[in-house]
């Protein structure tokens, strides 16, 4: 409740300063306010953690919902262009009504939060940062027909985007056949201590990609060919994963639990299983755009257009490397460690459930970066302050990439992945977040 009741606090602090959109009423400079773009994305991080979204599931709630804030916001803004025709399977959205007065900005958060409520379990709590916000705006004397009108289009909007979601082969991949263990091959994927869970969303490269033209149009390189010899590579990459985190490095291992993001870690004590909620991978990198977007003292618009633009990055990136580790279905160095290395070994970090190749969290955390780098510039200094809320300090970094080659290292460091897996999925990441950025085309 505390980061709740701070978060809304902002918001009406922030809201009596002045602001840039086209127009001459006081009303529309008021609203141009970034804050709220970045209250509602806060708002659907802490639900997505509080209900525990897998990663990926994570990353499709926040393309839609960005997508819809943006969709309703660019009318507003005569040099920004709809992503109709761009986004895979997205059609023109509804516009508005010509020679008729719309604050697009309260069009907007309210497409974005009726998106979010429609992907989310805990719409209760949208309801409530609705009914804050939307007090916040009739605060600035906004008149009547415009205010009714601007909540009709952000609706309108926000239907569309619905309707779109509905068509993306999700809901077809929620009954899909369950993922078969190869039991009789020693180099493929089984599950992990301490919760041995199933393998999670292997159906997931069936969704359809928002800017990639499809799951595999950016293979990534190739793992180390496996082996159960002491001389050969792999068995020397499990050996690296092995002393590192025996090293008791306090860096090192600053480093691991930084960017951890691990949504559904689960902690055992006897008889008793329970789940510590923390941020997702791409939670924590939707959290990085606001931290660029106060820096940079974005507006709204340029916030919702780097939302928009990370959000299916990140998207893109998590089927990209759903696609190659379901293809090449690799043993996670903590089973290979125990079987042929050391028994009693353990990962600093918890195993997620799903094969090694490539690591998701170096894909997405280098294409967010690269979209970033893309918008805000290259050595574009920034610190961190994502996970102070779970206990931990902040940390500083000269440029996107900087971050994301320390998220990429963090994953050797807690000793869940080898690290071929980890470069190759910064190497993949970067290519779709370079390739996202070019091709989404937000400005005329």
């Amino acid at each position: 409740m505390h980061v709740k009741s701070l978060l809304l606090a902002t918001i009406a602090v922030l809201l009596w300063l002045p602001a840039c959109q086209n127009g001459s009423t006081e009303y529309q400079q008021k609203a141009n306010n970034a804050e709220f773009i970045h209250a509602g994305v806060r708002r659907i991080t802490d639900i997505i953690r509080h209900d525990i979204f897998a990663p990926p599931i994570s990353s499709r709630i926040y393309a839609y919902s960005a997508v819809a804030a943006y969709e309703a916001l660019a009318p507003g803004f005569s040099n920004y262009q709809s992503l109709a025709g761009q986004l895979n399977g997205l059609t023109p959205v509804p516009q508005p009504e010509a020679g008729k007065d719309y604050c697009f900005p309260l069009a907007s958060v309210n497409a974005q939060l009726i998106v979010g409520k429609a992907l989310v379990f805990s719409e209760g709590d949208v309801e409530d940062l609705k009914e804050q916000i939307f007090e916040d705006f009739k605060k600035m004397d906004i008149p009547k027909d415009v205010y009714d009108r601007s909540m009709a289009y952000g609706e309108a909007v926000a239907k569309h985007i619905i309707a779109w979601s509905k068509t993306d082969n999700y809901a077809q991949t929620r009954s899909a056949a369950k993922f078969t263990i190869d039991v009789e091959n020693p180099s493929r994927w089984r599950p992990t201590p301490p919760a041995y869970g199933d393998a999670l969303e292997p159906h997931w490269p069936e969704i359809r990609p928002w800017v990639m033209d499809s799951a595999s149009q950016f293979p990534a390189d190739a793992p180390v060919a496996f082996s159960k010899e002491k001389n050969s590579d792999f068995y020397k990459q499990a050996l690296e994963v092995r002393d590192i985190v025996n090293e008791k490095n306090p860096e090192k291992e600053a480093i691991a639990w930084y960017w951890d993001d691990n949504p559904f870690a689960m902690e055992v004590s006897g008889h008793v299983a329970f789940a510590k909620k923390k941020i997702s991978p791409g939670g924590h990198w939707m959290n990085i755009v606001g931290h660029a977007c106060r820096k940079a003292n974005a507006d709204a618009m340029v916030s919702a257009e780097a939302y928009v633009k990370v959000a299916c990055a990140l998207a893109d990136a998590f089927i990209s490397s759903w696609d190659t580790k379901y293809k090449t279905n690799l043993i996670r160095p903590e089973s290979y460690i125990n079987q042929y290395i050391d028994q009693s070994w353990q990962p600093l970090i918890q195993t997620p459930p799903f094969p090694e190749h490539t690591s998701g969290h170096s894909t997405i955390s280098m294409a967010s970066a690269a979209v970033l780098t893309g918008i805000f510039g290259d050595n574009f200094a920034f610190t961190d302050s994502t996970e102070v809320e779970f206990g931990l300090p902040t940390r500083s970094f000269k440029s996107f990439y900087e971050a994301s080659t320390e998220v990429g290292i963090s994953r050797l460091y807690g000793g869940i992945h080898y690290r071929r897996g980890n470069e190759a999925g910064l190497k993949c990441g970067k290519q779709i977040g370079e390739f996202v950025h070019k091709e989404l085309k937000t400005r005329k």
